[in-house]
Order: structure tokens, then C-alpha cells, then sequence
């Protein structure tokens, strides 16, 4: 239990300084400064496996799955592969609901930044019932391997349809219940219409980016829970996943148009990690046959795009 308060009191603490130092002001954050922060990102997270060998190498964590050091290590960063991978959908459709609602760049980190707060908490309480229903019926994998099997083939067969962030449901129900302007000040969720209180687009949008997240994470969630049913690894994984996806949103979200076979990739990645579930009964697939396979997945994904580009 020390461990998991550390680890909460940590991701606690960075978001306050983020909001509270390294972003108190708005501004409109650079390529160059979200390369810096992305960088960042991604290099704690490949660190934090070495201290995921320590914490079972020590018996400092509780280790539910009997899992040996090294194999902890793998499955950590086998599961953050894959949340990291599959983040890249998840950001597309962010600068779309940004794009759609005309949020200034200035001020879209402070949505964000709310977003992944309500990420945090989301993904917890998911994952926390992810791994119960794992651990208490066993059968569960094959209905999660079955579900992500289906949304690969869904992911693979679906036409390019624009999404409209306007259209859906969620602005729909959310214009029945409160009042909604177009009108912004400043990062004001919330501003005074005469007598009334009505919602901006800054708050439209968090509303929208928080359901569109718990769609993804009904994909993301089995996903990993492929990989290991380990609650700490599971949440560890996700969390540097989700608070990478900030500055990786600013570092891609121009590019993204760049990475026309990425799709494939992921179709790839959720096709194995279901098949993975499938058999978990009767068949236990290597750790480094895993990493291999979803980092090989996404190096070609990105090499081919890369290659039709030029």
C-alpha cells in the first residue's frame, strides 16, 4: 500500500506543478516544447521499469502473480506499448473536437489537463474492475479477447468517416441540460449570461474528450489486461501513458495525416493481444514474443508511412 500511495502521491503532485508553475500562464505550446516534455515522458517511463525490477526484485510491492523481476519488467513495458500505441486514435480525435469547437491553442493544455485528470480516475476505477472480474471469473478473457478481436476487425473493414463532435450524442444530451454559449472567456469553464450560467466551449469539449476516452479505454483496458493482471503494472502502464499523451498531442497532432498505416498497426497489435487472451487458458505466450510483436508492429506502421510520404 506504500508503493501505491507513492506512486498516486507522485502523479498528484506533478499535475499540481504542472498547472502551477510549468503552465500557470496560457500560451501556445511549441513543437519545440512538446518534443522537450514528450522526451521526458517517454524516457521516465522506460526508467520507471527499472524501478518496477527493484520494487519485485525487494518484495517492496504485492506480488499477485508470482511474477520474477525481470518478467514484471517486460510486461510493464509490453502494457505501456501498447496504451502508448493505442493513444495515437485518441489524439486525432482530440484536434478534431478542438478543431470543431474553435478552442484557441493557448488554452486547449488547460483542457487537457482537466481531461487527463478525469482520465486518471476513469482508467482506475476500469482497471480496478477489469482485474476483479479476471481474477473472480475466469472465463472473462475469452469474452475481452473476443471484444478485441471484433474491434480490430471493425477498425479494419470501417470507411474514414470525419468525426463531428457537434452531432454526437453526448453535445446532444448536454445542450438538453444546461445552457451553452459560444461565447469564451478566457480558460472560463463557465461564464454569466444575464441571470444564467452557461458552459463554454472549453467545457463542451472536456465533457466530450472525457466520454470519447472512456470508449477508447473499453478497447485499451482488456488490452492490457492481456498482457498481465497485475493491478500495479496494469495501472502504472497506463498512467505514463495517459500523462505523456499532453505533450505527445501537441508534438503529433499536426503530423498525424502523416501516418496513414499506423491503423494497420493497431489492428495488428489488438489482433494478437486478443488472440493472447483467447488462449490464456491453454497457451502462455512468451513475454519477449509479446514486446517483440507490438514494437515490430508499430516500427513498420510508422517506417511504411513514412516511406509512402516521401
Amino acid at each position: 500500500m506504500i508503493v501505491w500511495g507513492l506512486f498516486l502521491l507522485g502523479i498528484l503532485v506533478f499535475l499540481a506543478l504542472d498547472l502551477g508553475v510549468f503552465n500557470k500562464n496560457a500560451h501556445v505550446i511549441s513543437v519545440k516544447e512538446a518534443s522537450l516534455w514528450t522526451t521526458v515522458w517517454v524516457s521516465l517511463s522506460f526508467l520507471f521499469s527499472g524501478v518496477i525490477y527493484w520494487l519485485y526484485a525487494t518484495d517492496k510491492i504485492d506480488n499477485v502473480d508470482a511474477l520474477a523481476p525481470m518478467e514484471a519488467s517486460l510486461k510493464y513495458i509490453t502494457g505501456y506499448l501498447i496504451e502508448l500505441s493505442l493513444s495515437i486514435d485518441n489524439i486525432f480525435v482530440i484536434a478534431v473536437i478542438f478543431s470543431s469547437f474553435q478552442i484557441p491553442q493557448k488554452y486547449q493544455h488547460r483542457v487537457l489537463f482537466w481531461g487527463i485528470l478525469g482520465a486518471i480516475i476513469f482508467r482506475g476505477l476500469m482497471i480496478f474492475f477489469g482485474v476483479a472480474l479476471i481474477k473472480k471469473f475466469s472465463f472473462t478473457t475469452y469474452i475481452f479477447g473476443a471484444f478485441l478481436i471484433f474491434t480490430a476487425i471493425r477498425m479494419l473493414r470501417s470507411k474514414e468517416k470525419p468525426f463531428n463532435p457537434k452531432t454526437s450524442a453526448i453535445y446532444k444530451n448536454l445542450r438538453k441540460v444546461m445552457p451553452i454559449t459560444s461565447h469564451m472567456e478566457g480558460q472560463k469553464f463557465f461564464v454569466k449570461l444575464r441571470h444564467i450560467t452557461a458552459a463554454t466551449p472549453l467545457f463542451i469539449a472536456l465533457v466530450v474528450i472525457e466520454f470519447t476516452d472512456v470508449l477508447f479505454a473499453l478497447d485499451s483496458v482488456p488490452a492490457i489486461l492481456a498482457i498481465t493482471s497485475d493491478p500495479f503494472l496494469v495501472f502504472s502502464s497506463n498512467m505514463f501513458a495517459i500523462l505523456g499523451l499532453r505533450s505527445m498531442y501537441f508534438f503529433l497532432a499536426n503530423m498525424l495525416d502523416r501516418f496513414h498505416y499506423l491503423k494497420y498497426s493497431l489492428v495488428a497489435i489488438l489482433s494478437f493481444v486478443g488472440v493472447k487472451l483467447l488462449l490464456a487458458h491453454h497457451y502462455i505466450f512468451p513475454e519477449w514474443m509479446s514486446l517483440g510483436f507490438i514494437a515490430l508492429s508499430l516500427l513498420v506502421g510508422v517506417l511504411a508511412s513514412m516511406k509512402k510520404v516521401k
